[in-house]
């Protein structure tokens, strides 16, 4: 059984001592950052099951290291703050956090609900793009521009994505080949969790699949491998 990697990312040295030997004690291998910086060589390094994040650190702050390492990837994270008000908690959450507590914490209620967050997302549903920038992806004559969120067709025709396409042709680019899950397909678009019956995800590959009828020379773009998911066909350039 692979053991799950937490990486814990506070500038107090206390407070990671404190959750190192809480987690460590509970199974898990441990990291620590104590700043952006150290958070993204960390990631860099490796694939972590969960993260927690404090929200006052130095230089960018929480929300911010936040909001930039949900363009990279779908790791799990718990914001762990002694940020009590509800602006902050708001902001967390639509970010894209799973959880939010507030320090002091009972350590035993923080271990179970990392341990129950942890047991929803398997390991194979972690996503960790490269941390380098691209500005787009080319495929099959086509290109997904990052900074317009548009797609753009062999002949220049332009097409504005919502959200939740943009999000997931993005994925399939950034893993093309790769069978993705409905589950790890929707976590990346909205951050939600799949439920039984919904088809928020075929909906979306379904209206994705539509712009690309219009060029008579593509082939399968998205196959449906049934049973699993989905998976990209065409070969990708980043841009």
């Amino acid at each position: 059984m692979e053991i799950s990697k937490i990486l814990i990312v506070d500038d107090e040295e206390i407070t990671r001592q404190a959750l190192k030997l809480l987690y460590e004690a509970e199974g898990y291998d441990v990291f620590e950052a104590f700043d952006g910086d150290s958070m993204f060589e960390q990631i860099h390094k490796n694939i972590f099951n969960l993260i927690l994040l404090d929200i006052n650190m130095p230089g960018r702050n929480g929300l911010l290291l936040a909001r930039e390492l949900k363009k990279y990837c779908n790791t799990p994270l718990i914001f762990l703050t002694g940020r009590d008000n509800d602006i902050d908690k708001i902001l967390g959450l639509e970010i894209g956090a799973d959880d939010y507590i507030i320090k002091p914490y009972n350590p035993r209620e923080l271990t179970i609900r990392s341990r129950n967050l942890l047991n929803r997302v398997s390991h194979k549903d972690i996503i960790v793009s490269s941390l380098k920038e691209h500005n787009a992806f080319s495929f099959c004559n086509w290109l997904l521009d990052l900074n317009s969120h548009s797609l753009i067709s062999p002949t220049k025709e332009s097409f504005n994505l919502p959200k939740s396409e943009f999000r997931t042709l993005k994925l399939f680019c950034q893993n093309p080949g790769k069978i993705q899950s409905r589950a790890t397909i929707l976590k990346y678009m909205n951050g939600r969790f799949l439920k039984p019956n919904d088809r928020t995800v075929d909906v979306t590959i379904r209206r994705i699949r539509k712009y690309f009828e219009i060029d008579t020379n593509m082939g399968d773009v998205i196959s449906t491998v049934h049973g699993e998911g989905y998976r990209f066909c065409c070969k990708v350039e980043p841009q």
